[in-house]
């Protein structure tokens, strides 16, 4: 009874498997064939310059297809190249009208004229193969974007310049604004899409916040050996009573300090210092600080380290340490001897009023006040400073950032003298100017992504009419007087990409003399006035806490002249050496 149930099974069995087995067994159906076409170009600017994340569109006789891919999306890289492949029904190419449209917020929509398509052969499986090349240059537009962006860097710039309120929080401010328009309305309507926060992230010069960290936290050691205020005890001793030679020299030595530390810096330690000599000799002591502070902008202006608007020059140029002392060490000299002159014909009156009675009580009272206080930690801390300056001098043989040596160099002093690092961090370490930067960075990478960059740069292109000399001067005189009113780092962040622009447009600029007019524009034209440069500042404010107020229009008084005649030399210097 079981024998023939079991034989219908197995029948069964059968008749399923050959069923659903056959299909597979059968050979399949060869794939359809189809046109496969590469496209590949480059879009950029009008001045030849990558855009990068612009939106590639391909059309077929007027119709979007799809590029082959998870995303089905296609845009440029970086440099302005893409590279996109599809597939058409065999039959479509080459005779079919193929374009390219490239689309971008605050870049105009440009739609190619029709490709030629090209024949590539065909590959094993009988696909045909074709390629088509697509250049195009793209133009800015002006969309509500761009009024934000040079809106939101307008009112930035007043805040800073008006002190309504810490600088920091004006440019932070400004920079989580962007962002936030970027993301509510920019996400419904993209012509309100100013800059994504990955390119506000990418916008952040580490090179600039890293050397600046580095170098505080390195003078932050210095400080604990009393080493600065030896120096002040010296050039009295040096100068013997006598103001006149009192003042060269500590105008001298914080012109040197500045170059190789940083003109805030060095400010920092020689105001308290002057402040107690001035008060010793019965003197205002402005008459000491003003021209220590213009001599500290003008020393700082020689190296890459030595003024903040040269580290953002710096990095963003990728200039050298040897290549700003080889192109602004003379020129800064001169205009430290002949402002030194100036400023003892300026402040002769006062420094004819000093008590210099008893010279040799004073000698002593400094020396036993102003006295290294430990000369192994002075030794260490000079000796890894000579290393990280030799560092910056080799630097661009090395290929290595700036950053680096000064990160390496206060790390090992930090490990080798047992200095506290969480102490350094927390009162050595300026953290708001850091942050302050971070925040100006990404309103400044608003407004270029938006155009107003651009705009400008060709303004002052066509102002020059594409000449050199032209150029020179306009760089170099817009620099001193903006940066006399506005603080000159954020103006010389705004000017990094416009000077770019002309280095590329302007027949002759990319000897780099450019840099040279902003450098010098920018750190000079800063001792202007009281609010021109963070040494300024330190300088005015410190003086007030400790009761020694100037005004505005008297600080002007004493500065103006002695700017213009420095700036008018490097004007001379620029236009004969270059």
């Amino acid at each position: 009874m079981s024998y023939p149930r079991n034989l219908a099974v197995q029948v069964l069995m059968m008749v399923l498997l050959v069923i659903f087995a056959y299909p597979l067994a059968a050979p399949a159906s060869p794939p359809e064939k189809s046109d496969n076409l590469t496209v590949s170009g480059i879009l950029a600017d009008a001045q030849g310059k990558g855009v990068k994340e612009v939106e590639i569109e391909l059309l077929v006789n007027g119709r979007q297809v799809k590029p082959l891919g998870r995303d089905e999306r296609l845009e440029t890289g970086g440099k302005g190249s893409f590279v996109g492949r599809y597939r058409l029904a065999q039959g479509t190419l080459p005779d079919a009208r193929v374009q390219v449209r490239a689309v971008k917020p605050s870049w105009q929509l440009r739609e190619s004229e029709p490709l030629k398509v090209l024949d590539a052969g065909a590959d094993p499986a009988g696909h045909r193969l074709f390629q088509t090349q697509a250049d195009l240059t793209l133009k800015r537009q002006i969309t509500p974007a761009f009024w934000i962006a040079a809106l939101v860097l307008l009112v930035v710039y007043v805040l800073i310049a008006a002190e309504a309120m810490h600088r920091t929080l004006a440019a932070f401010l400004g920079a989580a604004l962007i962002l936030f328009i970027t993301y509510t309305a920019g996400t419904f309507d993209k012509n309100y899409f100013i800059l994504s926060f990955e390119d506000a992230m990418r916008s952040i010069d580490l090179n600039v916040i890293f050397l600046l960290m580095g170098m505080m936290i390195i003078v932050g050691v210095l400080k604990k050996t009393g080493l600065f205020q030896w120096l002040a005890y010296k050039s009295y001793a040096r100068a013997r009573g006598n103001i006149f030679v009192l003042s060269f020299i500590l105008q001298v030595i914080t012109a040197i300090a500045s170059a190789f530390l940083d003109n805030v810096t060095a400010m920092l330690l020689m105001i308290p210092v002057t402040i107690e000599i001035a008060v010793t000799l019965k003197i205002n002591p402005m008459t000491l600080l003003i021209p220590e502070v213009f001599a500290s902008n003008v020393g700082g202006t020689a190296t890459l380290i030595g003024d903040p608007p040269n580290i953002l020059i710096g990095s963003y140029a990728k200039l050298t340490f040897v290549q700003f002392v080889t192109n602004l060490a003379l020129i800064c000299t001169v205009c430290l001897i002949i402002t030194s002159l100036w400023y003892l014909w300026w402040y002769k009156k006062g420094y004819l009023q000093a008590d210099v009675k008893d010279v040799d009580r004073t000698i002593a009272y400094l020396k036993e006040e102003y006295k290294i206080t430990n000369k192994k930690l002075t030794i260490m801390a000079l000796g890894i400073l000579g290393f990280v300056i030799f560092l910056f001098i080799i630097h661009g043989v090395l290929h290595m950032e700036p950053s680096v040596a000064a990160l390496i160099g206060s790390m090992a002093l930090l490990a080798v003298s047992r200095v506290d690092i969480v102490e350094m961090l927390e009162h050595e370490v300026e953290w708001p100017t850091l942050v302050f930067f971070i925040g100006l960075f990404m309103v400044i990478a608003g407004a270029e992504e938006t155009g107003l960059i651009q705009i400008i740069a060709e303004w002052v292109k066509d102002l020059s009419r594409g000449n050199l000399t032209a150029a020179v001067v306009l760089v170099l005189w817009v620099s001193a007087i903006a940066s006399a009113f506005i603080d000159n780092i954020p103006f010389t962040a705004t000017m990094l990409p416009i000077i770019a622009f002309l280095n590329q447009t302007i027949p002759g600029a990319e000897s780099g003399v450019l840099w040279w007019s902003l450098a010098l524009g920018a750190c000079l034209g800063g001792n202007g006035t009281m609010i021109g440069a963070s040494a300024n500042v330190v300088t005015v404010g410190l003086a007030e806490k400790a009761g020694y107020h100037i005004s505005f229009l008297a600080y002007m008084r004493a500065c103006w002249w002695p700017m213009i005649i420095t700036v008018t030399l490097s004007m001379v210097y620029l236009l004969l050496f270059y």
